[in-house]
């Protein structure tokens, strides 16, 4: 897996307003229909936050939801899911709200194995103009042809 592709299946685009825990669902759902992780990983992210606040945001309108992979990954995978509107998530420690649009969902089958796929994640959230396209994206298609033509 030393140069992680992006199944067009994984990625997803959505125009409604929905609550962080929503948004979490809606991010894992093409892993869960893949076969990629069960139902009880997309708990378990919603859990983690709920005990340790939104340490999934990683970057400003990106959020890279994430659990163990004893909480239900099957196969490693990414599923990439852009929201048109903001998801609010609670106050972090210094008492700020945060939000995201971008959320790229990782199921890791091992602390290891899964440095390919962080790479390309990387490669995403350092690309400035690709995360601001992806915000400004009108549609699915247009957030598939975005990460399709993207180089990283």
């Amino acid at each position: 897996m030393s140069d992680y592709q992006l199944d067009e299946n994984c990625i997803q685009w959505f125009n409604e307003k929905v609550n962080w825990q929503e948004a979490i669902a809606l991010s894992a759902a093409p892993l869960i229909k893949k076969g990629a992780v069960t139902r009880e990983y997309a708990e378990a992210m919603v859990e983690n936050i709920n005990q340790l606040g939104p340490y999934i945001l990683i970057a400003p309108n990106v959020a890279l939801p994430h659990a163990r992979p004893e909480n239900g990954v099957k196969e490693a995978g990414i599923a990439l899911t852009v929201f048109q509107e903001d998801v609010e998530f609670p106050a972090d420690s210094s008492g700020e709200e945060k939000q995201a649009r971008v959320f790229i969902c990782l199921a890791a089958v091992d602390s290891e194995s899964h440095l390919n796929m962080l790479q390309k994640i990387s490669g995403w959230i350092d690309n400035q103009g690709l995360i601001n396209s992806l915000l400004n994206a009108a549609s699915q298609e247009e957030t598939k042809q975005l990460l399709q033509s993207s180089k990283n």
